[in-house]
């Protein structure tokens, strides 16, 4: 079956396929593994990408295509490999870089005296898009060729920093000091002593890897330094508001430890959105150089130290720091947001005791309404049944002229207690329909 019967969407069952279906399941299968013979030179540039380059790249590759006559990759491509005559490139895109490898035999060259992209045009290679990260040489050895003597390791490497070890089940060896030499590239010696093309492309990629992915997980080292002397001011003044809490007793003089809280936690906020992507990126990074050490399966080769117990002892202390400053930038916001919570409720609670004191004095000041009122009233009873009682005098003294014997005074006294009844029982009624038609 061919490669592009493989690649060809199918009617499987009939059954209608997720849309991406073909496209998660070809991931796995991206970024195939080079097979290589020794011996062997390679060379591999990572460039930190720079924000929006992605066209750049893809138009750097398709230019060095044009130049050599090849098919250039295509246009929504990550990865591309194609053999140029005199060296192969493979060329491969990802999140945060991109990646060269050049790769050319080496039958006679004393190693590391070239490069492997000596070939490559010099102007196209110093126009790679983005900024340099890592930059390594490679050679691999067969079998048939003598084994590295100690002085040609002295020659090749730093001595005191040279670390080395069985790889690929114990299928080569290789040494590296892990310097920069003089010409900016990192060193690396690979001794092959029989491993197949595939596994050998397997391992001098993880070599790749595990030296790109080191630098990426220290990026954050610089920033958690800088961001610890500020974490370290801003748990000072943090400490000293918490203690001016418990202190503070006056509204203003909490409004403005509401405003100095407020403040320091949006510090907080800015240094922990500064560094979450990069800290977390730290971590992810660390935990792939640890699966490509493994997947190396070392084997200690005395008196060297091995690149798991080199990395372990230099690598591990400059993640845990950069873990120890995001825990910290944690800890701070949870503190900062804990003070500002007991600020808020300590003035809440000023603020319902103070509700509580007005409630009180207003239900007072309607008490004394109600009793002003209730006075009021009766002398409103007082004053109407007066006047009613007036006219029913007056009533009285027209009938005089009529020539009825009418006893004002005692008809006036007998109405007194009528109309102050019916006066009080008029009020009470217009009292108890205000009291329905306007409900307090």
């Amino acid at each position: 079956m061919v490669e592009d019967d493989l690649n060809t969407p199918r009617d499987c069952a009939g059954l209608k396929p997720h849309p991406l279906r073909f496209d998660i399941n070809n991931e796995i299968h991206a970024r195939p593994f080079e097979q290589i013979v020794a011996p062997l030179t390679a060379t591999h540039y990572a460039m930190f990408s720079e924000e929006h380059q992605e066209e750049q790249e893809y138009r750097h590759i398709c230019d060095l295509c044009r130049r050599y006559g090849l098919h250039p990759p295509m246009e929504n491509a990550n990865h591309f490999a194609a053999d140029f005559g005199n060296f192969r490139l493979r060329w491969e895109r990802h999140a945060e870089f991109t990646t060269y490898t050049f790769l050319r035999q080496n039958k006679d060259e004393e190693p590391f005296a070239k490069t492997a992209c000596s070939e490559v045009p010099k102007e196209w290679l110093r126009a790679l898009p983005g900024l340099l990260l890592t930059a390594i040489k490679a050679e691999i050895l067969d079998k048939g060729q003598s084994r590295p003597s100690d002085a040609e390791l002295d020659k090749y490497f730093v001595s005191e920093s040279l670390v080395s070890s069985l790889i690929g089940s114990n299928g080569a060896q290789r040494w590296t000091d892990m310097r920069i030499d003089k010409d900016g590239y990192i060193r690396s010696l690979i001794y092959d002593r029989g491993m197949s093309p595939r596994k050998a492309g397997r391992v001098l990629l993880r070599i790749f890897e595990i030296a790109v992915y080191r630098n990426l997980s220290l990026l954050a080292l610089p920033l958690a330094r800088e961001v610890s002397v500020k974490i370290a001011l801003i748990n000072s003044e943090l400490a000293e508001l918490t203690e001016e809490l418990g202190q503070t007793n006056s509204a203003a003089a909490e409004k403005d430890l509401l405003r100095d809280l407020t403040r320091v936690s949006a510090e907080i906020e800015t240094l922990a959105s500064k560094t979450a992507y990069r800290f977390s990126a730290t971590r992810a990074y660390y935990q792939i150089v640890l699966s490509r050490i493994a997947e190396l399966k070392e084997i200690p080769v005395d008196p060297y130290q091995t690149i798991s117990e080199f990395l372990d002892r230099r690598l591990a202390p400059a993640v845990r720091t950069c873990n120890s400053v995001a825990d910290r930038l944690a800890d701070l916001s949870r503190r900062a947001t804990r003070s500002a919570n007991l600020l808020r409720t300590k003035t809440d609670f000023a603020l319902a005791e103070q509700s509580q004191a007005q409630l009180a004095a207003m239900n007072q000041r309607a008490q004394r309404q109600l009793r002003l009122q209730e006075t009021v009233e009766g002398l409103s009873i007082a004053a109407i049944s007066y006047y009613l009682v007036s006219l029913v005098g007056y009533a009285a003294e027209m009938a005089r002229p009529l020539g009825l014997a009418v006893n004002v005074e005692l008809i006036k006294g007998a109405s007194i207690p009528v109309i102050l009844l019916a006066v009080w029982f008029a009020l009470r009624r217009i009292k108890k329909r205000l009291s329905r038609d306007h409900p307090i």
